[in-house]
């Protein structure tokens, strides 16, 4: 992933501009067709578009604009012409809905599945959190707990109102459903249906510390959420665009990303994935410009996101195999002013799955290991929480990720951002990376003992692949500078 470097907004889109766009006329009804299924798409236009002119261009190419955001000039559109995207450009107009057809609806749609707190166990299981040991979050709690004034957005799978460790710290009218690319903030548009992934993330940030449960890196600060994962698992680059969009409107001063972006694992800046990083890559240069800080999670593929070559796997789905270049990267984490941030076992090495990057990943922090001898090096049985243990609907539990070391970085920038309310993402960015525990590339990193390196560490020990600066300091981000 080379491609982390944020983009000049291109002036050269095929677009009709505002003033011509604003006078289009509306087709003629035979000439829009309704041969297809109603799909989402995602449309971008030239900086500076008006809303009325973005509404008279999608209409001329037979679509519904269902929302708009003029500060990074992209829309979300709903058509059930074949030729929608063709009449807009290939290059302007995307649907990860047509993309993912085929895979939709093997997810468990239902209702909530938030649980009454009466059934929640109340013991204290901090004595399991080896995570917040390792980075000193709990040392850190003993100083302090941030502040409520800091808003944490958490853009995942929905966090579970009625879990006793959150509810103190969840604020239930900043959070909100992005499901249709447009903020919904009705409580059943952002509470979780299918998947535990988002509360699990919430406690980790914020659990309360009250000698129950678990306790999290920040219990003082307050978390929304922000629904971008959809029941199907998939998180449309529109769910992203508009999470993103709905934190930097609420003044979130953090959000936490544990997703990439669908369709594609490594997204190119070329053809119509131009549409989704275009997107993406405006949202969050428009958060960070407002005072949010974009945290991501690296990804569990393993792979070296800092070169981004060769061809994929054969997906027939998603348009077959691809072949990647360095105009491609993991969305949000491959891009500039997003921390990136990679996962470490309880040995602090690399987590087997972790990806990497020299140049992508920022710093590392806690997600457990799931092979046991990267685990144990001497090869011994690996224990039951050599995962990340936290909240989830009924309870909580150990889950395993980059999608867990992610959160200890949000918590730990929610803690800096409430010791510095002035602090911009820039500089909250340059305290996380230089209060970090520098870990060196590892001189053996053959996880299977087949005498073969399972991946390769570039760089110095103040700055690698593997940890980028190091590993997360939450003590380090309270301690008087």
């Amino acid at each position: 992933m080379a491609a982390v470097s944020a983009l000049v907004l291109a002036t050269s889109l095929v677009t009709t501009g505002g003033n011509a766009s604003a006078q289009a006329e509306d087709p003629p009804r035979d000439a829009c067709s309704s041969s297809s299924a109603d799909l989402r798409y995602l449309v971008i236009f030239a900086p500076g578009t008006s809303e009325p002119a973005a509404t008279a261009e999608i209409a001329a190419a037979c679509g519904v604009l269902a929302v708009y955001y003029p500060e990074i000039a992209v829309a979300v559109a709903n058509s059930t012409d074949t030729s929608f995207s063709d009449r807009l450009g290939p290059d302007r107009a995307f649907s990860a809905e047509r993309e993912l057809r085929g895979r939709q609806g093997s997810g468990k749609a239902g209702e909530a599945v938030t649980v009454d707190p009466a059934e929640v166990d109340g013991a204290d299981r901090a004595a399991e959190q080896w995570d917040m040991t390792m980075i000193g979050a709990d040392r850190a709690r003993r100083v302090t707990q941030g502040s409520r004034d800091v808003l944490v957005g958490v853009l995942d799978s929905g966090v579970d109102p009625n879990h006793p460790d959150l509810t103190g710290a969840l604020d239930p009218a900043a959070s909100a459903g992005c499901l249709t690319g447009k903020a919904d903030t009705s409580p059943e548009a952002w509470e979780p249906t299918t998947f535990p992934h988002g509360t699990h993330v919430a406690g980790t940030i914020a659990a309360a510390d009250d000698g129950r449960g678990t306790s999290g890196v920040a219990p003082g600060v307050r978390i929304a959420s922000v629904k971008v994962v959809d029941d199907d698992g998939y998180i449309f680059p529109e769910y992203a665009v508009c999470g993103l969009m709905w934190a930097t409107a609420n003044g979130m001063k953090v959000t936490n990303n544990s997703y990439f972006v669908d369709p594609w694992l490594m997204t190119c800046d070329r053809g119509s994935e131009h549409v989704v990083y275009e997107s993406i890559r405006r949202a969050v240069d428009n958060a960070t410009q407002h005072g949010v800080l974009t945290v991501a999670a690296a990804t569990n593929e393993g792979a070296d996101l800092a070169d981004p070559s060769g061809r994929t796997a054969d997906d027939p789905v998603t348009s077959g195999r691809r072949t990647l270049d360095d105009s491609c990267g993991v969305l949000p984490a491959g891009l500039r002013g997003v921390v990136a941030v990679s996962a470490v076992g309880r040995t602090e090495l690399k987590a087997s799955y972790s990806s990497y990057g020299l140049g992508v990943v920022d710093v590392a922090a806690p997600g457990g290991e799931t092979k046991p001898k990267a685990y144990d090096p001497s090869g011994g049985k690996q224990e039951e929480d050599s995962c990340v243990l936290s909240t989830v609907p009924g309870g909580y539990d150990s889950l395993c990720g980059t999608s867990m070391a992610a959160p200890h970085v949000t918590g730990v920038a929610a803690l800096l951002a409430s010791e510095h309310p002035d602090a911009t993402p820039q500089t909250l960015t340059k305290m996380l990376t230089e209060q970090a525990e520098p870990l060196p590339c590892p001189a053996d990193y053959d996880l299977d003992g087949t005498g073969a390196q399972d991946a390769y560490c570039t760089g110095y020990e103040p700055y690698n692949g593997f940890y980028g600066h190091g590993l997360v300091d939450a003590t380090a981000a309270v301690s008087e500078n």
